[in-house]
């Protein structure tokens, strides 16, 4: 006979049962993470055909090695950690050590006439871990508002913490202001007409390639301020833009540090991908509000988060992320970045030749692939995958108006991009 569940009601009249629950939010979850389902794909594929070499353009990470004036800082740093009168511990209170935020404040700001403190800067290990963590400061009951498509982790995260409903069909979920980004708007949303609070903007995009302008983001940051809403703003692939025009940081625009966060990575721009390093710019005059109207200053929300729930990046890590700022690091990093943006431009140009509509590449190392007629996004990869042996991302993974688009990236060898170019050509 089975055993009888004990069931009982809590002091609020909620139902109770003397068992270990779950997180429900998490159940609202549409399929695995894009990502693990791209590696599942793979990795069946990989076993049907053991011999078939494959060539990856589809997860953004990085091929080149560490620029030698980033591991010349880092041999450097170990050794201080093996000595006693040098050995680090913990670093400034988990918010970073100032040698690294003085480099930061001063290498990627202060040189674009922002004028930032170090108190603003909050060291991490990544952009992706800072922009789905920064919701927790936030109340639930504030509507997020996303382009489409988008990348993941923003919605993601925020229906596990519970700021949104179920998904529809589409995969849309309720509560979340979806914003597309198309063709017809240069991939580039307009902000809504809908009242939203926390809204979530990535320049140079992730994944269409798109860029902001300097009018773009002084639109975005004037809604803000009249709405008193808050932009959560991902730069982590400003290091890609190459047009002079463009803001390499939303700070530029007068008045953002009222309204914004930014979000940067070493990840692409110095290869830390295996590494981990980013962080985060939370200024002193953005404020958020309590329930009654009381300004909140949100910087020090954050730093009360992220010194509860993060014991800081490692002074290696830190050593090193501060020498890609030195003239001999910042020449070597750029020569990467280079590296990545030559393999974009030869992608973009042999696609096109080949009958494709392709965007992104020149100000970002994606590149968005328009589908030939009559292919969705995953019968794209599929294909892509069986008959060229080449890994893309699916649009559609990214949101419903990424439908009949696949994303490539030039985070490869380059010889390895050729290669890849040769297979399309001949599908």
């Amino acid at each position: 006979m089975p055993a009888l569940l004990s069931v009982k009601l809590d002091p609020f009249g909620d139902l109770q049962t003397d068992m270990v629950t779950v997180n429900e939010h998490f159940l609202k979850l549409k399929s695995g993470y894009l990502f693990p389902e791209i590696g599942r794909r793979v990795s069946a594929f990989k076993e049907r055909n053991p011999g078939v070499e494959l060539i990856k353009m589809g997860i953004g990470d990085v091929t080149q090695p560490l620029a030698p004036a980033v591991v010349d800082a880092m041999h450097r740093a170990v050794d201080e950690m093996g000595v006693g009168e040098s050995f680090r511990g913990y670093d400034d209170g988990g918010v970073g050590y100032a040698f690294l935020r003085s480099a930061i404040v001063e290498g990627d700001f202060s040189s674009r006439g922002v004028d930032l403190d170090l108190d603003e800067v909050f060291v991490s290990d990544g952009a992706k871990c800072d922009t789905g963590n920064m919701q927790e400061i936030f109340g639930l009951d504030n509507r997020i508002a996303v382009a489409d498509p988008v990348y993941p982790v923003y919605v993601d995260t925020n229906v596990m913490a519970g700021r949104t409903g179920s998904a529809d069909a589409i995969g849309h979920y309720e509560g979340v202001c979806y914003m597309p980004a198309t063709a017809e708007n240069q991939f580039v949303p307009a902000p809504p007409e809908t009242p939203v609070d926390l809204i979530y903007l990535c320049f140079p995009n992730n994944p269409t390639g798109a860029v902001a302008t300097r009018a773009d983001l002084s639109d975005w940051v004037a809604y803000a301020r009249d709405r008193k809403a808050i932009i959560l703003y991902d730069a982590a692939y400003e290091a890609f833009i190459t047009e002079s025009d463009i803001p390499h940081t939303i700070y530029e625009v007068d008045g953002a540090k009222e309204v914004a966060i930014e979000f940067r990575s070493f990840s692409k721009k110095a290869g830390f991908t295996g590494v981990r390093c980013g962080y985060s710019v939370v200024p002193r005059e953005l404020k958020a509000h309590t329930k009654q109207g009381q300004p909140v200053d949100v910087r020090m929300l954050w730093h009360r988060r992220h010194c509860t729930k993060f014991n800081g990046v490692s002074y290696v890590t830190q050593v090193g992320a501060a020498a890609v700022y030195s003239p001999q690091g910042s020449r070597q990093t750029q020569a990467t970045i280079d590296y990545y943006l030559g393999n974009a431009r030869v992608i973009r140009e042999a696609l096109a030749k080949l009958g494709y509509t392709v965007f992104g590449g020149v100000n970002a190392p994606y590149l968005w692939l328009k589908t030939p007629a009559g292919i969705d996004s995953w019968g794209f990869f599929d294909r892509l995958l069986q008959q060229a042996h080449v890994v893309g991302t699916p649009g559609v993974g990214f949101g419903p108006s990424g439908e009949g688009y696949v994303r490539l990236t030039a985070f490869a060898q380059s010889e390895h991009v050729a290669e890849a170019l040769d297979r399309i050509a001949r599908l």
